[in-house]
Parts: structure tokens; C-alpha cells; sequence
């Protein structure tokens, strides 16, 4: 009965960074890999969450010392926010995060957006890559934001043709 009553003492230690890491590491990776959004909100969601509560943790270890089942709540919390069956962690997204943050609110803080652009290309620089928005900011800089349109047009018509 001591090897038992060991194990379920410390079950969260066991397997808590199973639970809150690998497998959310694998996920996300497997996710990156994927052309749909929904698995990236999953999995975004989920390590903003895991970060605020480390924080918290980090803030109020003190009190969360005194309280022995803490780690077992914790392990819980992340278990709804990971297992597939749940997806904890895009629910909070859709019923939280969303009424909150208006989705591209996130422009008017990034160095690519700017008034003087068009709504339109600043919806365009949101989608591309880092080193893709550099080089179209560079453009845009460069020759103007009219020569950028005539490209997005170009590159339209060339899509249309094939």
C-alpha cells in the first residue's frame, strides 16, 4: 500500500508535465503542420493560458503552498484545457478571449500597420510571414502604396488565369 499511496501523492508530479507540456508540445507542433486555423487557436490559446498560470503561480506561491491540493486542481484545469475530448483551451477562446478582443485589433500594436495604408493592405501584411511582411513593408516604403495594389492586382489576375 506505500508504493500506491506514494503514487497518488504525487500523481501531479508524475504525470503533470506529461499532461501540461509534452503532449501540448506535440500537438503544437503537429498544428504548425497544418493548414487549419482551429488546431493553431487550440493550441495558442492553451500556452497563454498555461503562461498566466505559471505566473500566477510564480506571484502566489505563498498562499498555493498552504492550499494541498492545489497541484491536483492545476493538473485537473489542464487536463479539460489539453485533452482533445474537451479542448478546453478553445472553448475559453471562443466564449472568453473573443468577446474581449475583437480579432484584428492586434494590427494597431504590430510596427506594419499604419494609417496611411488602406484597410485592405494592412488585412494582407496581418496574413503574410515575418520575413514576408518585411519585404512587402520595404516595398510599400519603397514605391508606394499604389504600386502595391497594382501587384496585388496582378498577382489576381495571374491566379484567376490558372
Amino acid at each position: 500500500m506505500g508504493v500506491l499511496a506514494t503514487i497518488a501523492k504525487n500523481l501531479d508530479t508524475i504525470i503533470g508535465p506529461g499532461i501540461t507540456l509534452i503532449f501540448p508540445l506535440y500537438a503544437t507542433m503537429r498544428a504548425i503542420e497544418t493548414p487549419s486555423a482551429l488546431d493553431d487557436q487550440q493550441w495558442l490559446t492553451y500556452w497563454v493560458l498555461y503562461s498566466f498560470i505559471t505566473l500566477f503561480e510564480l506571484f502566489c506561491w505563498k498562499v498555493l503552498a498552504w492550499i494541498p491540493i492545489w497541484p491536483y486542481m492545476k493538473l485537473l484545469f489542464c487536463m479539460w484545457l489539453v485533452l482533445p475530448k474537451f479542448n478546453g483551451a478553445a472553448y475559453i477562446y471562443e466564449n472568453v478571449v473573443r468577446k474581449y478582443v475583437k480579432p484584428g485589433e492586434y494590427i494597431n500594436f504590430v510596427s506594419f500597420s499604419s494609417s496611411k495604408r488602406p484597410e485592405g493592405q494592412n488585412k494582407v501584411l496581418q496574413m503574410m510571414s515575418l520575413d514576408a511582411r518585411k519585404s512587402v513593408e520595404r516595398f510599400i516604403d519603397q514605391y508606394g502604396p499604389a504600386a502595391f495594389e497594382r501587384v496585388v492586382k496582378a498577382a489576381e489576375r495571374e491566379a484567376k488565369k490558372h
